[in-house]
C-alpha cells in the first residue's frame, strides 16, 4: 500500500472513529477526535511540498475539515441555532475514502478553514537568518507591503462538560516577559497537550491577539480550557505553550519560543514557567533556555471538580 493511500485509511479510521463516538454519546472523545482530524486534514491542505493530492483535492480536504469543526462546534454548544448534525457529518464519510476520484460536487455549502503559514522546524530560522541578511543590506528602507489577513480572533473553546469525580483545568495566560515585548507584531500563543512522542492529545487552541504591552511584558488575561478531564491526561503528557509573532519581512507567524507544563505541575494558583528556545522541542530533549534574564511566562490556574 503506498505512503498516500496508508494516510487516507488513517485518516477514513479516525474519522469513523469520532462518529461512533458521536452515536455512542461520548461528545468529549468525539470533539477531541474531529478536531485532531480537522487539523491533520488542514496541515495537509497547507502543505506546499506534498504532490500526493491536487489543488482541488486539498480544497475538497479543506471543506471536510470546516465540516468537523462545525460539527465538534455543535457538541459544544446544544443552543446553537447553526446545528451541523451527525447524519450530515456521516455523508463526508466516502469522500475521504475516495478523495483521490472524488469529482463531484460537495454536499455542503461550506469554505475550507482559512489557511495560515506552517513552516517545518528550522524553516523558520533559514528565513530569519535571510530577513537579517536583507536588513543589513537594505538598512532605511521604506519598502510597503500588500495588506494581510486580518489577526486572528483566536480558537479557544468553551469548557468541557463535567463528569462526576473527574476535575478541569483552566489555565489563565496572564502575561509573558521578552526583553523585545514592544517589537513584536500581533503576539499570540498556541496551546497544545502532547504526549511524551510529542502526539497531540487534545484539540490545539490559539489565543486571540494580544494586544497590551507594557515595558517588558506581553499581556494576554485569557482563560484557556483544557479540553481534557485531568485524570484522563497520560503520564509524562505536557501543555505546551508556543508564543508566535508576525514577522512583515517575509510576510509569515514565527515561533519566537515556547515553554511547557508537566503533569506533577498541575496545581490551583499561579505559576511561573520557563521560556525555551525554538524550534519547539515538543519531546523535551533538546531544551535551551531562551534568555538567563529573569522573563518567564505568567500562568494562574483553576481547577474544576464534580463531586
Amino acid at each position: 500500500m503506498s505512503d498516500v493511500n496508508k494516510t487516507i485509511q488513517k485518516w477514513h479510521a479516525s474519522f469513523r472513529k469520532g462518529t461512533d463516538f458521536d452515536s455512542w454519546g461520548q461528545l468529549v472523545e468525539a470533539i477531541d477526535e474531529y478536531q485532531i482530524l480537522a487539523r491533520q486534514l488542514q496541515k495537509e491542505v497547507q502543505s506546499t511540498n506534498s504532490t500526493d493530492f491536487t489543488e482541488e483535492q486539498k480544497k475538497t480536504l479543506g471543506k471536510v475539515a470546516t465540516c468537523l469543526e462545525m460539527r465538534s462546534a455543535s457538541l459544544q454548544c446544544t443552543q446553537s441555532n447553526e446545528e451541523f448534525k451527525l447524519e450530515e457529518l456521516k455523508k463526508l464519510e466516502t469522500i475521504i475514502q475516495n478523495i483521490l476520484t472524488y469529482n463531484k460536487e460537495f454536499p455542503f455549502d461550506v469554505q475550507p478553514v482559512p489557511s495560515r503559514k506552517i513552516l517545518a522546524p528550522g524553516e523558520e530560522e533559514n528565513l530569519e537568518l535571510e530577513e537579517e541578511e536583507d536588513a543589513a543590506a537594505g538598512a532605511g528602507s521604506t519598502e510597503a507591503f500588500p495588506p494581510r489577513a486580518p489577526a486572528s480572533q483566536g480558537t479557544l473553546l468553551p469548557r468541557l462538560p463535567s463528569e462526576p469525580g473527574m476535575s478541569l483545568l483552566t489555565i489563565k495566560i496572564e502575561k509573558i516577559g521578552l526583553k523585545d515585548a514592544g517589537q513584536c507584531i500581533d503576539p499570540y500563543m498556541t496551546i497544545s497537550v502532547k504526549d511524551l512522542n510529542g502526539i497531540d492529545l487534545n484539540p490545539v487552541q490559539d489565543t486571540p491577539v494580544a494586544t497590551r504591552k507594557e515595558d517588558t511584558y506581553i499581556h494576554f488575561s485569557v482563560d484557556v480550557e483544557i479540553q481534557r478531564h485531568v485524570e484522563k491526561l497520560p503520564k509524562g503528557a505536557a501543555i505546551f505553550f508556543e508564543f508566535k509573532h508576525y514577522k512583515p519581512k517575509k510576510r509569515f507567524t514565527s515561533t519566537k519560543c515556547f515553554a511547557f507544563m508537566e503533569m506533577d505541575e498541575i496545581k490551583p494558583g499561579p505559576i511561573v514557567i520557563e521560556l525555551y528556545k525554538k524550534p519547539t522541542d515538543f519531546k523535551r530533549k533538546k531544551l535551551q533556555l531562551l534568555t538567563k534574564k529573569q522573563l518567564y511566562l505568567h500562568l494562574h490556574q483553576t481547577l474544576h471538580k464534580d463531586s
